[in-house]
């Protein structure tokens, strides 16, 4: 019954927010880089942080259950970052004010994951210098999920195939050999959570949320999610997937972002190649060809991301043995299968977004 009254909370607090938008004129116009062609409400992605404030102030009541340790910086980090984005949304902001405002808050967030586990007993320096790389992979992934925000349903969509796998992980959890703590596919294992598994069931409920506005054709979106909807998304996933990181010592869980890592990361590089700016918008992820160059509807490309997606992660639960060997043979492999499916389909119809691009020029 909580999670219903969670969820109309929710709806009429972004029916609220679709108000405020069309009044204060905060909007998204389509240009040339853009995979839409119409006039949209953006920031409706603030409802993902809306749910995580609902979900904190919820559980506030119910001490000792939420460790306030743990999820208190969490939440003053995800104010931070979404709020930041939300003005970026309203107003541009220069690139340094928005990546110093995501390091603060990572640093809030990688000091609550870290709270109770077994890294508080290390060294200091050890402590700095697992902080400095986790800050650079975190901070480089949210930005990622922020430039795959392109399409409609894509972060809403993507999202939830990354936030399902995870609530089947938690709770089915124990020792294993190889590793720390690991997890099991059979239900009735011993439970140790890495997570209130509420944080996940609301995340997923503002997610839906925003499905209801957002997973629709080209041309149908009542809104889209902004940069404080993309980032604000982002920022709940990490936390997740570094609270589970941190307690099964395994970084392969990041196998849980693996879709939009290849594509992003591989997209990166080859704007690197062709010498543009990282700072300029573009159209040359697979998902942007799919959408803008074959003329894919935006529903059945986020339906083919999220596919792949649960497929790699539940392969990843499910199918392999608990060994160190076992996760990092098969993190390798899905990362080297992805990589080379991304440079085929590149070199069959990349031309296609060339031939785009000169007849802008053209124009």
């Amino acid at each position: 019954m909580t999670y219903i009254i969670i969820a109309v909370l929710l709806l009429a607090a972004e029916l609220i927010y679709f108000r405020i938008a069309d009044k204060c004129n905060i909007i998204d116009k389509p240009n040339e880089r853009s995979s839409h062609s119409t006039i949209v409400l953006r920031g409706g992605g603030i409802i993902f942080a809306i749910s995580m404030i609902v979900w904190f102030l919820w559980q506030a009541f119910q001490v000792p259950s939420i460790r306030f340790q743990e999820y208190l910086p969490f939440m003053v980090g995800l104010i931070l970052i979404a709020g930041v984005s939300f003005w970026d949304d309203v107003k541009s902001l220069p690139d340094r004010i928005r990546l110093v405002a995501q390091f603060l808050a990572m640093g809030l967030a990688a000091w609550g994951m870290i709270q109770g586990s077994e890294l508080m007993a290390l060294e200091w320096y050890w402590l700095v210098l697992i902080g400095i790389a986790a800050l650079i992979v975190f901070v480089g992934a949210t930005n990622i999920i922020n430039f795959m925000d392109g399409i409609n349903g894509i972060t809403a969509g993507y999202s939830l195939a990354v936030l399902v796998p995870m609530l089947m992980v938690n709770g089915s959890m124990f020792n294993v050999q190889g590793s720390l703590l690991s997890k099991v596919a059979e239900p009735s294992a011993s439970v140790q959570e890495f997570i209130e598994p509420s944080y996940l069931i609301v995340a997923i409920i503002g997610v839906l949320v925003f499905c209801l506005f957002n997973f629709r054709p080209k041309g149908k979106a009542k809104c889209f999610a902004g940069d404080v909807g993309s980032i604000g998304i982002a920022f709940i996933m990490l936390f997740a997937i570094g609270k589970l990181i941190v307690q099964t010592g395994d970084v392969t869980y990041l196998i849980l972002l693996l879709v939009y890592g290849v594509d992003g990361c591989l997209t990166i590089i080859h704007r690197i190649m062709l010498h543009e700016n990282l700072g300029e918008a573009h159209r040359k992820h697979v998902f942007q060809l799919m959408a803008n160059e074959l003329k894919i509807g935006h529903v059945k490309v986020t339906l083919l991301y999220m596919a792949m997606q649960l497929a790699v992660s539940l392969g990843f639960i499910y199918l392999i043995p608990n060994t160190v060997a076992a996760h990092w043979g098969y993190f390798v492999g899905a990362i080297l299968v992805l990589a080379v499916a991304y440079v085929l389909f590149k070199k069959k119809y990349y031309y296609l977004h060339e031939e785009y691009l000169a007849s802008l020029r053209k124009q």
